[in-house]
């Protein structure tokens, strides 16, 4: 028997998070492109709310009552289903926390968000992964992994880091084929970005649906991440669950301030959507020109395959365009060593990433 405190099964087989690295030694001028953070910035708007916010010596409230009827305002939803979190990774191991436990197992794609390995691993569960098509969600190896151990089902639509998506007539046909005891969550937490017909973010089979849940983020196109603020929409009885474990004031005053401005503020959102699909058709035109593949993206990122040639890798971009202080994804962990992440980035960015590729493939007068 060991003579010192132990961790629960699961908690030593976790590799923690390792978030985009946002430092290059040697370079006056850091482009960080690895975290697919928004070029734009928050709106004015949420950056007002948190300066002129007062009263820091109170506790916020515990139930983010403005915040919530804010977003379903927006969204057209009824604010007893939604819940307020510090991210939207805080309400995934939230969801895990209450729904998993050892013996239990979790699915998620090959290629998907590593917050669901280490969601389930921390609450006792087995991983269970299910291997993707052309880097796309495959609806029948989610299916086929279901098993009567199975309790939670993440689906990541559009996917990070591959930027894919799936149709919503295949989330549908994903959901119908789950027993009625598994939880799908449905993150979404670059759906604001998508602009295909065939999308949708899951809003209406959580509405309609009694094990559905979809969880969204403030950090990507609102911008604001450093806020630490998610929310997720649920049956009832989910989110009567949810709130027995949740931290009581687990949203600050000044998030939710910000938060409830950002999502009012519709034509910042629809400048960024415009930067957005401008800039990311723009990348992926002129990254392919230059010999690489591109997987399509619907996101505020890409994904930029390398050849595994001496000094044409991954790993050797990697450096040669850090060393230029443009800072872009590894994505070893999540099993794509021959591939970096871009985050769209401002005009300036976009352009030195794209003229820095073009001398790494050794094409300086292309």
């Amino acid at each position: 028997m060991s003579a010192r405190p132990q961790p629960r099964p699961g908690v030593m087989q976790i590799d923690a998070y390792v978030p985009g690295k946002s430092k290059a030694a040697g370079v006056a001028k850091v482009y960080k492109l690895s975290s697919n953070e928004t070029p734009l910035g928050p709106s004015p708007k949420a950056a007002e709310a948190i300066r002129t916010f007062d009263h820091l010596e109170l506790y916020p409230d515990g139930a983010a009552t403005r915040l919530r009827e804010a977003i379903a305002a927006r969204y057209g939803l009824d604010p007893n289903r939604i819940i307020c979190g510090a991210g939207s990774d805080e309400l995934l191991a939230l969801i895990t926390h209450a729904y998993v436990g050892p013996g239990d197992e979790g699915i998620f794609t090959e290629h998907g968000f590593l917050v669901y390995r280490i969601a389930i691993l921390a609450a006792g569960g087995t991983p269970v992964v299910a291997p993707e098509k052309d880097l796309r969600t495959d609806v029948d190896a989610i299916l086929s992994r279901v098993t009567d151990k199975t309790r939670i089902v993440f689906l990541a639509n559009p996917n990070n880091p591959t930027g894919t998506y799936i149709p919503f007539d295949e989330v549908k046909r994903l959901h119908a084929g789950l027993p009625p005891h598994v939880v799908l969550v449905l993150d979404a937490a670059y759906a604001e970005y998508v602009r295909r017909n065939d999308y949708e973010s899951g809003l209406e089979l959580v509405a309609t649906s009694e094990n559905v849940v979809m969880t969204r983020t403030f950090s990507k196109i609102y911008g604001l991440a450093n806020l630490r603020l998610g929310w997720m929409v649920a049956p009832p009885h989910i989110t009567d669950a949810v709130n027995r474990i949740r931290g009581p004031f687990n949203v600050s005053g000044p998030a939710m301030a910000a938060g409830i401005a950002a999502i009012q503020d519709e034509a910042h959102i629809a400048k960024a959507v415009e930067h957005n699909e401008t800039w990311l058709a723009w990348l992926t035109r002129e990254i392919g020109a230059l010999g690489l593949k591109v997987t399509p993206s619907v996101g505020n990122f890409l994904l930029i395959h390398f050849p595994q040639v001496p000094g044409k890798t991954a790993k050797d971009a990697d450096a040669f365009l850090s060393g230029r202080g443009l800072i872009l994804r590894r994505i070893d962990a999540y099993g794509l060593p021959d591939a970096l992440r871009l985050t769209v980035g401002d005009e300036e960015a976009n352009g030195l990433v794209v003229a820095a590729l073009r001398d790494f493939m050794g094409e300086k007068n292309a």
